[in-house]
């Protein structure tokens, strides 16, 4: 039986790169997502591929869907391997304006949702006794915030502070914890940052666009293959004494 990873918010972007980097790694897949269209077909091309993988549709902001998805992901594919906490949300708007309903709902998705994924992972890694691995989706916007995304700015330190502290806690039981702090990658999520960033500033997204490239040593945006072949290094054998950690994925955007 294939080692069980689950990845959330792997309907698209950077997860569904993250779930096809690990099932090649010879991981079975839950691809776990809010969307069941996006998230179906993503299984089912991984399942054409030759792969494990199974859809599971949830809402990472409510801890009961969280719980239940491990427990049946661990029905049908056996012990729990791996657990990457991606799911997220962004909005873009000035501090002033920001919708408190936005503001909840992107802390309820991004912090709460990792929270109660390290939660419900690590409860069944202790139960099984073998260890495990927990990979949480932070940011460059988590290690220096940004103007006009104050909640995610917030939302993405605290998830490194969470890292840092399940690391901790987590380690007698050889449970590691770390993240990943991606810079500008092109997905759908970064089109719609791109597309209102553009309005509030008012340029054309195309100038927008530009201005972030040149902020970028490497001169280009990442792929969400950049970001998941860190996902890959962090959940393999070589990585099993680095806890506690965030790594920068942001072409040299900045540097620490």
């Amino acid at each position: 039986m294939s080692k069980l990873a689950i990845v959330t918010g792997a309907g698209q972007g950077i997860g569904e790169g993250v779930a096809q980097q690990l099932a090649q790694q010879g991981f079975a897949i839950a691809v776990a997502d809010i969307n069941s269209t996006t998230g179906s077909k993503v299984a089912q091309n991984l399942v054409e591929q030759g792969y494990e993988a199974k859809f599971y549709q949830l809402d990472v902001a409510h801890r009961d869907e969280v719980f239940a998805l491990i427990d049946h992901a661990v029905d049908d594919f056996g012990d729990l391997a791996v657990l990457v906490n991606n799911a997220g949300v962004a909005f873009i708007d000035t501090f002033v304006d920001s919708d408190p309903a936005d503001f909840e709902r992107l802390i309820d998705v991004n912090l709460k949702g990792t929270y109660w994924g390290i939660q419900a992972a690590a409860k069944q890694f202790i139960k099984q006794g073998n260890g495990g691995r927990i990979v949480n989706a932070a940011s460059l916007a988590g290690i220096e915030a940004s103007a006009l995304q104050s909640a995610y700015s917030a939302s993405k330190f605290g998830i490194r502070g969470l890292t840092q502290s399940a690391a901790k806690e987590l380690a007698q039981y050889q449970i590691t914890v770390n993240a990943y702090d991606p810079g500008v990658v092109r997905t759908p999520l970064r089109d719609s940052i791109d597309e209102r960033t553009a309005a509030i500033k008012n340029v054309s997204i195309e100038q927008q666009q530009a201005n972030v490239l040149e902020e970028i040593a490497l001169g280009c945006e990442a792929t969400p293959e950049d970001v998941a072949n860190v996902v890959s290094w962090f959940v393999s054998p070589q990585a099993g004494y680095i806890t506690g950690q965030s790594i920068l994925v942001d072409g040299g955007m900045r540097f620490q």
